[in-house]
């Protein structure tokens, strides 16, 4: 298949790229150009936000697939709807399990109700747009917390920081809050084979790991991870509530219950997660963190804030 992939030079992309490239896929990708693409891969340079570059530089292209990866907003992936509808065999959105109503019968599944007022509004409002497009053969992907080398959020190197550095690891609340956490390698696996499979037209599926954790088995594991004995972290509970570190992140996780169920997406796509939750983490552990460690400038501000509180 001919596929575009908008963004493409970061995490999710650079995974997903490389595998539609062994599959055989023909790739091009639009960005701004700010970082190298794989060999074989065309790109095209433009500015996604500015849908007058959108038009020139991608309104005389044909593909067979879009791959939205990076559009937050429904006026990023407005434009480029507009421009493909009634033009492609499939349309694949990044969404997030993020516009989930928060519930009290978890595990989010694909028709529970979302959260307008989310902080991933954007992906829920995009949702509804390309549902309301009548020639557009859409799927989104709903992912829960991605994690695997290259991840540039702070997620699982929150915790090996601290476990790295020997320093208590501050968690908020009573730490047993269940979170769920999927690795980029399997996330890149399942929207691929979207391309793959009929029946996938408007339809939308979680995609994360196979098994939950609490926030106090996610630092064990990261400590497994890290060639530490996960019985001698020490683990330090706070209130959260307590504390306004206004911009600045005290924890990489939301402070809740938040896991979906993955059962349509191994169904419907013949998909299933390759990495549990202690080998994802030791390839995120070796294969990136050892490697960019060194050059990272750690921040324990907040940490330390919260440490000294709690002493007083």
């Amino acid at each position: 298949m001919r596929v575009l992939i908008m963004g493409g030079t970061r995490f999710i992309g650079v995974y997903l790229t490389k595998l539609l490239l062994e599959q055989g896929h023909q790739v091009t990708l639009f960005n701004r150009g700010n970082k190298p693409a794989p060999e074989g891969v065309r790109v095209i340079t433009g500015d996604r936000t500015n849908p007058e570059d959108l038009k020139t530089k991608l309104g005389k292209e044909n593909f067979d697939a879009v791959y939205d990866n990076n559009g937050r907003e429904l006026s990023d992936t407005q434009p480029l709807v507009e421009l493909f509808q009634g033009k492609v065999e499939k349309f694949i959105y990044m969404s997030s399990a993020g516009v989930y109503l928060k519930t009290d019968q978890p595990p989010h599944q694909e028709g529970d109700a979302v959260d307008p007022k989310s902080r991933h509004k954007g992906k829920h409002e995009t949702e509804a747009y390309l549902a309301s497009c009548a020639y557009l053969p859409w799927t989104s992907i709903r992912p829960t917390y991605i994690y695997g080398s290259q991840n540039y959020n702070l997620l699982e190197s929150w915790f090996f920081d601290r476990i790295v550095h020997d320093r208590p690891i501050p968690i908020p609340g009573h730490g047993e809050h269940i979170t769920q956490l999927g690795h980029v390698q399997d996330l890149a696996v399942a929207m691929a084979k979207v391309l793959d499979h009929e029946g996938t037209k408007e339809q939308i599926y979680n995609v994360s790991g196979d098994r939950y954790v609490t926030f106090h088995g996610l630092a064990k594991a990261c400590a497994v991870a890290a060639g530490k004995d996960p019985s001698s972290l020490k683990i330090v509970p706070y209130n959260p509530k307590a504390y306004d570190f206004g911009k600045r992140k005290a924890f990489p996780l939301r402070p809740q219950h938040f896991f979906c169920d993955i059962t349509k997406a191994k169904q419907e796509l013949a998909w299933q997660p390759q990495y549990d939750l202690i080998s994802g983490l030791q390839e995120a552990f070796q294969n990136d963190y050892l490697i960019n460690a060194q050059a990272a400038k750690i921040d324990f501000s907040v940490d330390d804030e919260i440490l000294a509180d709690l002493k007083n």
